[in-house]
């Protein structure tokens, strides 16, 4: 990377115990290429590592969530704690699959979500499937893969895709008071088992791994 360039991807710890985890790829509408996606996996490995930190806000600079390819290089299945995404502008293909690691996805009033690489004949992979399926349900889950459509985020509040719409520009600072209410309810203990429960039972599994 030349000197003075940002790093695509950089994760922020705070005394506060909140890792900020960032894309910037401006030029790239922070597309994902193979590069990139290891700097991600780096970063979510080592909030995850880092038991100073309890929870990450994650988010894309300059207004754009994620506007790229789907890549299996990225897989966060072992992230054990809270994530929550604050998505400006568009959250694409590989974009709307990163949207879906997040347990809570905060959403700018003109933040575009979409299975776009079906325009191209490639489909939505792995993962990214199960977790949409999981979060919208089956028979929405299949009108975003097979048409490839555009889904705005009133619609996507509709849908559960989103938890929350705020005005432009304010997705991270909202995603911040949330993590603020986490912390608000007691210790960590307490928050991360309420997140592991409430994954379970996403999965059909119920409390204790079974249902």
């Amino acid at each position: 990377m030349p000197r003075g360039m940002p790093s695509a991807v950089t994760c922020d710890p705070s005394s506060a115990g909140i890792a900020t985890i960032t894309i910037n790829r401006a030029a790239r509408r922070n597309a994902i290429n193979p590069s990139t996606a290891k700097k991600l996996y780096t970063a979510f490995l080592e909030f995850e590592d880092d038991d100073t930190q309890k929870v990450s806000v994650f988010h894309g600079a300059n207004g754009t969530f994620c506007a790229g390819a789907d890549l299996q290089e990225l897989a966060t299945d072992g992230i054990n704690k809270p994530v929550i995404c604050a998505v400006s502008g568009y959250a694409v293909a590989g974009g709307l699959k990163l949207s879906l690691l997040g347990d809570m996805r905060v959403v700018e009033e003109d933040a575009v979500f979409g299975v776009f690489c079906r325009r191209f004949g490639v489909p939505l992979i792995d993962g990214g499937i199960v977790r949409l399926q999981a979060i919208v349900g089956l028979g929405r889950a299949m009108d975003m893969i097979l048409t490839g459509r555009a889904v705005s985020a009133k619609e996507a509040l509709s849908t559960g895709l989103a938890n929350r719409v705020v005005p432009k520009g304010k997705a991270l600072e909202e995603a911040m008071k949330i993590v603020g209410l986490l912390f608000d309810h007691g210790k960590e203990v307490i928050a991360r088992e309420r997140i592991d429960g409430a994954r379970r039972f996403a999965r059909g599994q119920g409390r204790s791994g079974k249902l």
